[in-house]
């Protein structure tokens, strides 16, 4: 199996192309990844040296969700169809929402990781403005064009069919991480949290607000600094910038709690990690977190600051509870593997190979 698969080495879409790529291997997959959106870092570049069924095509053009992106989009399209021509993939994997309309040879695939529109909607509770009137019409038109769209949950694919449906075909497959990377360590009393810090998604200032009040240091990783220029400050936060690969897996070892108090999350690539990491995790409220951890969990309203701070404090102050809600956790954690993510993505490119032999034989 060939595939064409794009990413954005930007947040989460990478690590879990990377994962996905890797256990491709177990198929004798051979991938061609494309990546938009800015140029990669020298640590995801050395992550993809051990792959060695990857090729990779590597781009800046802007993605969607990024300011004036159109003229950039359409140099991609050709970029694109250039590299399926020449790769001549068995089908194409799009990990971004535009594209699907292109004049491809073989089955595309679209997975929603997110949307600006289901963003607009959770984050500032109002439909998102005429400014992402062409994003909204570019999206719809690529989406309703695949093949299939795929979201990493049943939340997610619901807030795409709201805003973009209907669709010709959707799967629900959850994201994956590969458990032997993140190991629990000697706890300490640390609340930790990790991310873009700038997406007012993932709701940080919460913890900034309640910091003083909290009896443990909160520590949050990633970067401060948006696509817009929008800067993060948090005074009362321990700020320890963006971490990749072991670093930020030290720290997850040593907290005790991740806190992920999100607003808006449709999968939550993070909270995974720490829960591998054995931190018991305290989220936010919303459909697609629970969806992910069910019972393995505790839940705090996204603007109930005051809430977040009680729920932090009897967790560190309960050595017996916080041990039993981490082992759920990472009990939970072990079922989203790799291994199973790239089976059910195997299943569905050749089910839509199927389907695509069969609608041109006479």
């Amino acid at each position: 199996m060939r595939i064409l698969l794009t990413a954005d080495p930007i947040g989460g879409v990478w690590s879990y192309a990377l994962e996905l790529c890797q256990a491709l291997r177990a198929w004798h997959a051979s991938v061609a990844l494309v990546t938009f959106g800015r140029a990669l870092t020298a640590h995801q570049r050395t992550q993809l040296e051990s792959l060695d069924n990857v090729a990779l095509y590597e781009t800046t053009f802007r993605l969607e969700w990024m300011p004036e992106p159109w003229d950039d989009l359409e140099r991609a399209a050709e970029r694109l169809l250039d590299i399926s021509g020449r790769f001549r993939p068995d089908v194409i994997h799009l990990n971004h929402l535009v594209h699907a309309d292109l004049p491809w040879r073989v089955p595309v695939l679209s997975v929603g990781h997110s949307c600006v529109l289901s963003w607009w909607q959770a984050v500032r509770r109002s439909n998102a403005g005429s400014e992402w009137t062409t994003y909204r019409e570019r999206v719809t038109e690529s989406l309703r064009a695949a093949a299939a769209v795929v979201a990493p949950t049943a939340a997610m694919l619901g807030s795409l069919e709201e805003h973009y449906g209907p669709f010709r075909d959707t799967a629900v497959i959850h994201n994956a991480r590969n458990g032997r990377l993140f190991t629990p360590g000697v706890k300490e009393r640390l609340v930790l949290c990790a991310g873009r810090l700038w997406d007012e998604a993932k709701n940080v200032a919460s913890l900034a607000a309640i910091a003083s009040h909290v009896n443990a240091t909160i520590a949050v990783a990633g970067e401060d600094v948006g696509p817009h220029g929008n800067r993060f400050t948090a005074p009362g936060l321990a700020l320890l910038g963006p971490l990749q690969g072991t670093e930020l897996a030290s720290w997850y070892a040593k907290a005790s709690i991740y806190a992920l108090p999100a607003r808006y999350e449709p999968f939550g690539l993070t909270a995974l990690e720490a829960a591998l990491s054995g931190c018991a995790l305290v989220l936010g409220d919303i459909d697609s977190l629970r969806e992910v951890w069910g019972a393995a969990a505790c839940y705090v309203p996204p603007e109930d600051p005051e809430r977040l701070c009680d729920v932090l404090n009897g967790l560190l102050d309960n050595d017996s509870f916080r041990g039993r809600m981490a082992a759920r956790a990472m009990a939970r954690a072990r079922q989203f593997t790799p291994a199973r993510v790239a089976g059910q993505y195997m299943d569905l490119y050749r089910r839509l190979r199927c389907d695509l032999r069969c609608s041109i034989t006479p």
